[in-house]
């Protein structure tokens, strides 16, 4: 007999998840959770989740509630009585009285290595903050958040090639592999979960956007971590010749410089390097000015003639 499923997320990261549920037979998916559609882009077009757009394509009922608590969507489910509640990046707290519905388990996937990085942008903060590696951990879910005892945890390197788009990416497939690899043992009940450490935990609340300026008195390996972390979106920015302009590629130089950080170091047709924190160098590849399309160093240098070596191209305001 199967064990029945309702599943909620929401974003990309979610959707090999949940595929890999809908494609074992021991499993029966009854519902999916996601958010309500949401309008994108400049024509404000209502846009289904990605993970909406994986249950229609696999026939499977959808509840879309704005707010989980109190609703008809959620006495749905809890009427269901399912086996397991799994959320990979849902977005809504998931009531006490929903958690227990679950006969089973109700358990999450989460993209860090619990207990650090509680919250709703683990996978930016750990490229932000320079770590070495991140990875998934899979969890019971508890009424605090991500507060419960970790089932299983798998770690993944960060690249100075990654951002958090590329990391998404692999802590999806990570996510669903660990996922699909713990499922059996956590349904027969061997499992050991491990209660999280309180001296060890940290939080990654939400990108704000006072968060998406760079600071750049900081180290350039620092700002890069910082661009990475915001690539794709929402993408960090600073002020270049005093518009706020949005900093999406650079690479740090081992070229060192007495310059003040924000001074130009060199200036040419193709090339912008700046001074950063402790001495350090980078050179911007892709950049977007305020009001304009994203272009790379050799457009935007064409239309900024009063930019000079030596000169002030980044300033504090």
């Amino acid at each position: 007999m199967s064990t029945s499923i309702v599943f909620m997320g929401t974003p990309e990261f979610a959707v090999p998840i949940l595929e890999a549920l809908v494609a074992d037979e021991r499993y029966d998916v009854k519902a999916v959770l996601t958010q309500p559609d949401h309008r994108v882009g400049r024509k404000h077009v209502l846009t289904a989740s990605p993970v909406k757009q994986a249950a229609v394509k696999y026939d499977i009922q959808v509840l879309q509630p704005a707010k989980l608590g109190g609703s008809e969507e959620m006495q749905t489910i809890i009427d269901m009585e399912p086996d397991l509640l799994i959320t990979a990046a849902y977005g809504q707290f998931l009531p006490t009285k929903l958690l227990n519905a679950a006969q089973i388990a109700a358990i999450n996937v989460h993209g860090s290595l619990l207990p650090k990085y509680r919250g709703g942008a683990p996978v930016q903060y750990s490229i932000i903050n320079g770590d070495p590696e991140t990875g998934i951990s899979i969890m019971y879910m508890v009424k605090k958040m991500d507060a419960g005892d970790v089932i299983a945890q798998r770690a993944i390197p960060i690249t100075k090639d990654d951002d958090n788009g590329t990391m998404f990416h692999k802590l999806s497939l990570l996510g669903r592999d660990l996922l699909m690899d713990t499922l059996p043992d956590l349904i027969s009940g061997n499992v050991h979960p491990t209660p999280q450490d309180p001296d060890k935990v940290t939080f990654s609340p939400n990108i704000s956007s006072e968060q998406e300026r760079i600071d750049y008195r900081m180290p350039a390996d620092r700002i890069d971590d910082k661009v990475r972390g915001l690539r794709p979106a929402p993408i960090g920015n600073m002020v270049i010749d005093g518009l706020r302009t949005k900093i999406y590629d650079i690479t740090p130089l081992d070229e060192k410089t007495d310059r003040e950080p924000g001074q130009v170091v060199h200036l040419g047709k193709h090339q912008l390097v700046l001074a950063a924190g402790d001495g350090t160098t980078y050179q911007i590849n892709k950049l977007k000015p305020a009001g304009k399309p994203m272009m790379d160093i050799t457009a935007y240098l064409n239309g900024h003639q009063d930019l000079h070596e030596g000169g002030q191209a980044v300033t504090d305001d």
